[in-house]
């Protein structure tokens, strides 16, 4: 079943009357707002359709999606697409899969990896991207950026906790850890992930696109 999103008030920025969903992507491609920022310049990375089921909302881009513009180009897309239970053909199909990130563009390098992503994209981009996504079935929220802006209070008190108390945020929302390769020490400490998370995940994706397909 479809459902509502609660409508946020844009911080700085609103196309006048965005007429579809291309002239919205077009905008976010072509916005710069944080170029003064970011140490690669402006690369927005995007990837919706009006018909989309289910939302993937990461960080930011790390160089290697900036230099091919294919959002989870990655070792991190490819476990990702695996926890899933889905191919690349049906996670790159835009109208099954919306990938949309917290932050648009590669933010550049921190002490201990990239930066945070920027805050500027989310309250100024997702709220018009979901308006042109009526038929949304999920959102998959990867990594505690993503947790704590749309889960808020409601989030517990860390990611782990947050992922191991899924139950309470379905069927809207799903919570994950970043697939990264560098979380394997997680994965290994946290089995329940892989034993009990990962085969409610499946079936989530799987419903969510069984109404896509009509069946």
């Amino acid at each position: 079943m479809c459902f509502d999103f609660i409508i946020l008030k844009l911080s700085y920025h609103t196309i006048k009357n965005p007429v579809n969903m291309e002239e919205l992507l077009s905008e976010i491609r072509s916005c710069e707002v944080c170029k003064a920022y970011l140490p690669l310049g402006p690369r927005p990375i995007v990837t919706a359709h009006s018909e989309a089921k289910i939302i993937i909302i990461g960080q930011a881009p790390g160089t290697k999606v900036h230099e091919t513009g294919v959002a989870w180009d990655d070792p991190s897309g490819k476990q990702l697409r695996k926890w899933l239970g889905v191919t690349d053909k049906e996670f790159y199909d835009e109208r099954k899969f919306a990938l949309v990130p917290m932050g648009f563009c590669y933010p550049g390098k921190g002490k201990g990896g990239d930066l945070p992503p920027r805050t500027e994209c989310a309250p100024l981009w997702h709220e018009q991207l979901w308006n042109q996504m009526p038929s949304l079935e999920l959102i998959i929220l990867i990594g505690t950026y993503a947790q704590k802006y749309y889960l808020k209070e409601e989030m517990e008190k860390n990611l782990t906790e947050t992922v191991k108390a899924y139950q309470n945020y379905m069927p809207r929302y799903f919570p994950l850890p970043h697939p990264s390769p560098r979380n394997r020490f997680w994965l290994s400490k946290n089995p329940w992930f892989g034993e009990e998370v990962l085969p409610a995940l499946e079936k989530r994706v799987a419903e969510s696109l069984e109404v896509d397909s009509g069946s």
